[in-house]
Formats: C-alpha cells, sequence, structure tokens
C-alpha cells in the first residue's frame, strides 16, 4: 500500500510539474516581439464569436417589420446557436487561467496527501 501511494503522489508531481511549465509557457508567448507571431498571437486574445455575430444578426432580422426578414431570422438564430456551441471562443487568457486554476487543485491534493 505504500508504494502504491508512492507512485500516486509522484504522479501527482509529474502532473504538478507538467502543468507549471505549461503555464509559463503560455505567460512567455505574451513576450514575444515578432511583428507576425504577434498578430497571430492578438488574433487569438481577441478571439471572434461568430455565433454570437449571427445570432444578434437573426433577432434583428426576426424584429425588423419587413415580413420577408421574419422567415430568415429563425434560421438565423439557430445557426448561431449552433456555431456558439461548435466554435470555442477561448482566448490564452482563458486557458492560462485554466492552467493556473487546474495547478492549485493539484497542489491542493499534493499537499492534503503529505
Amino acid at each position: 500500500m505504500d508504494e502504491g501511494v508512492r507512485q500516486g503522489i509522484d504522479k501527482i508531481k509529474k502532473v504538478s510539474d507538467s502543468l507549471h511549465r505549461r503555464a509559463r509557457i503560455y505567460s512567455e508567448l505574451g513576450k514575444i516581439d515578432d511583428k507576425g507571431t504577434a498578430r497571430a498571437l492578438g488574433s487569438l486574445q481577441r478571439a471572434p464569436s461568430p455565433g454570437k455575430k449571427i445570432t444578434k444578426i437573426g433577432f434583428i432580422f426576426l424584429f425588423s417589420p419587413d415580413p420577408f426578414t421574419t422567415p430568415i431570422g429563425i434560421p438565423m438564430i439557430v445557426a448561431g446557436k449552433y456555431l456558439e456551441k461548435v466554435y470555442n471562443g477561448a482566448t490564452i487568457k482563458d486557458i492560462g487561467h485554466e492552467a493556473k486554476s487546474f495547478f492549485s487543485d493539484y497542489s491542493n491534493i499534493k499537499n492534503k496527501m503529505r
């Protein structure tokens, strides 16, 4: 039983180290000075949300007084809701935040096992 607990603690330490390195890499990515890379990372930091935009346009069409736009608005709302589920609007900041949160949870587990 002692060996099983040690192996579990070793696994938790390895995962904890991996998460710590990953969080450090995400924070270092923001410091890159290359213009093309900075532009690509900037687009990741401001991830577009096409589903929300299409849903808004669908609601505008639905509530507009023109009778031809009402049947167009309903499918646009449905398509927008579908796109919100399919496309992830997560940014690098969100990923770093989740990695830090997961790392703190693992640290708590490791501290309680001691």
